[in-house]
Formats: structure tokens, C-alpha cells, sequence
């Protein structure tokens, strides 16, 4: 009788044991959290819209208008010459040119790709001819693509005060 009790209870020890390791994994995994590189003023990811939404503001908006906001987007290209701008993908087939706020702070050249979360003042402006073709020697284009720079765009705009990198 006593091994029988001997046993049982080092069965329940047991399996306590084993049921509190299952419990401890899947409360780490529940616990991972996302990551960020911060650039610029500190920011926090909450209450970022997607560029899905930022996309439909900006159809709303003419030239000079602005609003402060918040977004996350996955960048598309970065200046090469020391990281000055980024553009973001809109998700619609349209980009954001973001630029930082009194050149405070830049971007790594290899983030395209990586998702980012900007916070600032997204605006609407008329870019000039020479502008344009200064972002396109920035972004490495051949001198036949600038030369075919021929005339203003109208642009989205964001002057980001800080920037968050996704990082995986």
C-alpha cells in the first residue's frame, strides 16, 4: 500500500512538473515583444496609422496643406549619398518622400525593405525640376533618367521628428 502512494505521488509530482514547463513556454512566446531602432525625438509605436490610411488623408489634401501624424510603412528607398531621405510605399502605388526635421538626424542606406514608423507633419507640395533631379542623383539614377526630369511634381510630403525601425 505504501509503494502504491509512493508511486502516485511521484507520478503527481511529475506531471505538475511537466504542465508548468508547457505553461512557462507558451507565456515567453505570448511575451515577445517587437523591437525598434529609434532615430530623431523619441517617439512610441502606439497609435501609428497604416499607409493604407495615410494614403486616403493625402487624397483629401492639396498643395499646402499639412497635418501632424503618426504612420508605419515599409520603406522603399533611402538616399545613398548620407541617408538625408527616404521614400515610403503608400501601399496604393503612390510614395511618401520623407525628410527629417531640421536634418537632425538620418537614415541607414540599407533599411529598404523594413518596415518604420514616422512621426511628424505629412503635407502636400509642388516639388521643383532641380529638386527632383538632385533625389534622383541621390537615389543613383543614371544621368539619362535626370535628364528626363522635366518638370514639377506634385508630391506627398513628411517632415518626420522621430523615426522607429521595425527591427526582426
Amino acid at each position: 500500500m505504501k509503494k502504491i502512494i509512493f508511486i502516485t505521488m511521484l507520478l503527481s509530482v511529475f506531471l505538475a512538473c511537466k504542465e508548468e514547463t508547457k505553461k512557462e513556454n507558451v507565456e515567453t512566446e505570448a511575451v515577445k515583444e517587437i523591437s525598434y531602432a529609434s532615430f530623431g525625438k523619441e517617439i512610441k509605436a502606439d497609435d501609428a496609422i497604416s499607409s493604407a490610411s495615410m494614403a486616403a488623408q493625402y487624397k483629401k489634401m492639396q498643395v499646402g496643406d499639412s497635418i501632424n501624424s503618426k504612420m508605419i510603412a515599409k520603406v522603399d528607398e533611402v538616399c545613398q549619398a548620407k541617408g538625408c531621405w527616404m521614400k515610403l510605399n503608400l501601399d496604393n502605388g503612390e510614395q511618401v518622400m520623407v525628410k527629417f526635421k531640421d536634418y537632425g538626424f538620418f537614415m541607414p542606406k540599407n533599411i529598404a525593405g523594413q518596415e518604420v514608423i514616422i512621426n511628424g507633419k505629412a503635407y502636400v507640395n509642388e516639388v521643383p525640376v532641380e529638386e527632383l533631379r538632385h533625389y534622383a542623383a541621390d537615389a543613383g539614377k543614371s544621368e539619362e533618367e535626370i535628364a528626363q526630369i522635366t518638370a514639377p511634381e506634385k508630391t506627398y510630403s513628411f517632415e518626420a521628428d522621430g523615426v522607429l525601425i521595425v527591427q526582426e
